[in-house]
């Protein structure tokens, strides 16, 4: 079911019983960043952007390379792709390949720029080779789907929360819906200066919920967030948001990802609610990745 309606909404959430253990990916994976450099195409409705930074290439490959690195030691596999020179933002893979158990999704991309990287046949290969994955092609469809940057997903009870903005669009939705296999997706509109779900929400290992309230036009969101994870959903600052606190990544029941520039702008209160749940703050410095408008959790391919 699809939805707009905060009550139908709450009302089905609540007949999910979820199972935590399907929050926990088997592996993830990541592009390595190559000749990476800002591009200035995506930054007509990222507002993150830094359009007037030079990147240093080779520190955004060793600050990549360290992500890596840092989820391998809490027990997660990380299966590396070089980058390509022409695919700048293809280091933020999440946007354009999502999995659920036994099947590979590959995104439809906005701008003309990144939709090349939906054509990486080594990637998709890797996938139907290696593990056996079906793959399903949204980017053949007429649509836009931007995958786990538009759609943020509770796995344990199956449900999706989707920001509508220009980079997901109705057909878009709906597909998602499909082939990621959702019980249940919430649909709600951004402000018009966000660009993606997944820098002002995160759903952590199903258990709670970080949110920048002010970034939904509808102010019944937030309020749905407060009553489905009730008393573990925490509502960050302006400041939090444009660090990218919200484009966290909790890979294990315990274990938080965020950048070291979102760890450093948590407030004494939300440090203290995290701890509080029992999540563990591993912090990454990618200061020249975020200057291409995307932190941590866009980074990040989970394989289920």
């Amino acid at each position: 079911m699809i939805t707009g309606d905060p009550d139908r909404f709450l009302e089905r959430f609540q007949t999910l019983s979820p199972d935590f253990a399907r929050t926990r990916p088997r592996a993830v994976m990541i592009v390595l960043p190559e000749q990476f450099y800002v591009e200035p195409q995506t930054a007509r409705d990222n507002r993150y952007v830094d359009t007037e930074a030079e990147a240093d290439s080779r520190l955004a490959f060793r600050q990549a390379e360290a992500l890596a690195q840092r989820v391998e030691a809490v027990g997660v596999p990380v299966q590396r792709f070089a980058g390509r020179e022409d695919q700048p933002d293809g280091v933020f893979s999440n946007n354009v390949f999502a999995t659920v158990p036994g099947r590979l999704v590959v995104g439809s991309m906005f701008h003309p720029v990144r939709q090349p990287e939906a054509d990486r046949d080594d990637i998709r290969g890797w996938f139907a080779n290696e593990l056996g994955f079906e793959v399903v092609e949204l980017h053949q469809r007429r649509c836009v789907a931007e995958l786990t940057g538009a759609l943020v997903i509770d796995r344990a009870r199956r449900v999706g929360f989707c920001g509508m903005s220009q980079r997901v669009d109705e057909a878009g939705l709906e597909a998602m819906h499909e082939a990621l296999d959702l019980a249940l997706t919430y649909r709600f509109d951004l402000q018009d200066n966000e660009y993606h779900t997944n820098v002002v929400l995160s759903v952590l290992a199903g258990r709670a919920a970080v949110i920048h309230p002010a970034a939904f036009k509808d102010p019944a969101v937030p309020e749905v967030l407060a009553a489905a994870y009730p008393g573990r959903c925490l509502a960050i600052t302006n400041e939090e948001k444009h660090a990218f606190v919200a484009n966290c990544i909790a890979l294990t029941d315990t274990d938080l990802f965020m950048s070291a520039a979102a760890e450093a702008a948590l407030t004494p209160a939300s440090r203290a609610a995290l701890a509080e749940w029992g999540f563990t703050v591993h912090a990454i410095d990618l200061s020249e990745l975020e200057l291409a408008g995307g932190s941590l959790r866009c980074m990040i391919t989970e394989i289920f």
